[in-house]
């Protein structure tokens, strides 16, 4: 192996440390471009085919040019022979080489020609801006999930490019608030969705209209919520017209809402200034779901809140003079509240609840009539105790059968006695019937069908989870019977059967 010194080259060192600080970038990539672009000069002049590699000395400099071929064994096929040496001949350089060492060869000092020195240039200057897009993407990504300012640098297909500084940022047509209008230099403010790593440089997206957006312009104008003293528990947004804000105190002698509004209402007026005179309500969180439900669909007064936990829908009764404003103009509060909640909210008047529970009570009473072989009056007790089937009958304590108002513990053991044989019978049945009609067991698992409905159902052609959710409502309820379902439980079952459909896209997508 020859030895060729290897001169200090202060100026590199001096380049380096310039465009570093230039930049505003790691010394570390500069350093590394030039290694890449000397590197690529190298194997210009010696040939592609050569393992050449460089190494500049951090302090001095200074260049150490080197070829590399590696030991490989002498019956392994040579695919490269300028980089790949049979031990055989490797011994006879040094004799304690083995298979998988290098030969290192040191290589004098590359004499850049002009196309070399341009080449090393291109190569620097590419290194460079990719370093600097690396920390663009770091430094912006740092960023997701807070608010940004920028000025309105142009408008491409009707999507507003910012200029945020170092880069640019994307405010999609959707992510703006309806009837908001920008031209070249307005000031915008605007919450950072996403940011992803491109090969032109990081793609920021922005938005105006998220939820998100609005709990931060929040937090920066409240300072009790900046503090943490009054927590953002949730926020629905109908942009650029109605939003609702829930918040709560951590502490007791605080009042949320009358911190966020602040002195003559100045702090939330700010927000909705921000966003195009959108109307926000502020509402207080309770840790009590049916409170919090009153407290969402503010400012209609609910006389009473049904929670139905099992399929995650709510009943609100309002009076018929709240009906209107419980629902909003084009159904807008209920569907906020219902966002802030979490869950589907249905709001009745007290005339539609007491039609509904009277249909209920009426389809419930029949059923324990047929299957018990009692009376009305019994049907009413039991359904006035809560039973709404014959198998929570069944499963019930006989104890507690006795408690109710005009039974006796014969009574009590003679219904569970009708209760368990009706279960047994029915199960036979439906076991026989399942078979005879070749009804797929996927159908039990549907929240909201009994064993009755799955026999009507195959009847009519439907006997799989596939069948059912390729059904519109109109036609569930023509194969069940309007008596035994509304429209709002045959949604809620079609829907149930179509959540396989969603788990199987997801997977795909993954």
């Amino acid at each position: 192996m020859e030895n060729f010194e290897n001169m200090p080259r202060p100026e590199i060192v001096a380049v380096a440390e310039a465009v570093a600080r230039e930049k505003n970038i790691d010394k570390e990539d500069i350093f590394e471009a030039m290694e890449i672009a000397i590197q690529k000069a190298s194997r210009n002049k010696y040939g592609s085919e050569h393992d050449i590699r460089v190494d500049i000395d951090r302090k001095t400099g200074a260049i150490n040019l080197s070829r590399y071929r590696e030991v490989v064994a002498d019956d392994a096929i040579i695919e490269n022979e300028a980089a790949q040496v049979p031990l055989k001949i490797a011994k006879t350089y040094n004799k304690s080489l083995k298979v998988g060492d290098f030969i290192i060869d040191q290589l004098p000092p590359l004499d850049f020609g002009r196309v070399a020195a341009q080449t090393a240039k291109q190569m620097i200057v590419q290194k460079v801006r990719e370093a600097e897009r690396n920390k663009q993407y770091e430094e912006y990504k740092e960023k997701i999930g807070t608010i940004i300012n920028g000025t309105v640098k142009r408008i491409e297909f009707n999507n507003v490019i910012l200029d945020i500084g170092k880069t640019e940022a994307v405010l999609r047509h959707d992510e703006i608030i309806p009837r908001e209008h920008f031209k070249n230099g307005d000031r915008v403010r605007a919450y950072v969705l996403d940011v992803r790593r491109e090969t032109k440089g990081p793609q920021i997206f922005l938005s105006r209209t998220c939820p998100e957006f609005m709990a931060k312009l929040f937090t920066q104008e409240v300072p009790e919520i900046y503090d943490g003293v009054v927590q953002i528990m949730g926020v629905a947004r109908d942009p650029g017209s109605k939003a609702k804000i829930a918040v709560k105190a951590n502490d007791k002698t605080i009042d949320p809402v009358g911190a966020c509004v602040g002195l003559k209402g100045i702090r939330v007026q700010a927000i909705v200034t921000e966003l195009q005179g959108e109307k926000i309500d502020i509402v207080p969180y309770y840790e009590d779901k049916a409170q919090y439900i009153v407290s969402a669909l503010a400012p209609a007064e609910v006389t009473k809140v049904v929670l139905d936990e099992e399929n995650n829908r709510i009943e609100a009764v309002v009076s018929d003079e709240q009906f209107s404003l419980a629902i909003g103009r084009r159904g807008q509060n209920v569907k906020l509240a219902s966002q802030l909640l979490g869950a589907n909210i249905d709001v009745l008047t007290e005339e539609q609840e007491r039609e509904r529970r009277a249909n209920e009570n009426k389809v419930r009473t029949q059923r324990f009539m047929e299957a018990l072989d009692v009376d009305d009056m019994i049907a009413h007790l039991l359904i006035a105790e809560g039973f709404s089937t014959v198998d929570e009958i069944a499963a019930a304590e006989q104890s507690e059968l006795a408690e109710i108002d005009g039974f006796d513990e014969d009574i009590a053991a003679e219904l569970q006695n009708r209760a368990q044989e009706f279960v047994a019978n029915r199960n036979k049945e439906f076991a026989a019937k399942s078979k005879e009609l070749k009804i797929d067991a996927s159908l039990e698992s549907v929240a909201g069908l009994d064993q009755g409905m799955i026999i009507k159902l195959a009847e009519n052609g439907v006997k799989n989870i596939d069948d059912l959710a390729d059904l519109a409502a109109d036609e569930l309820i023509e194969y069940l019977g309007s008596d035994n379902i509304t429209e709002a439980e045959a949604n809620e079952i079609i829907m149930a059967a179509r959540e396989h459909w969603f788990e199987d896209e997801n997977k795909t997508e993954e």
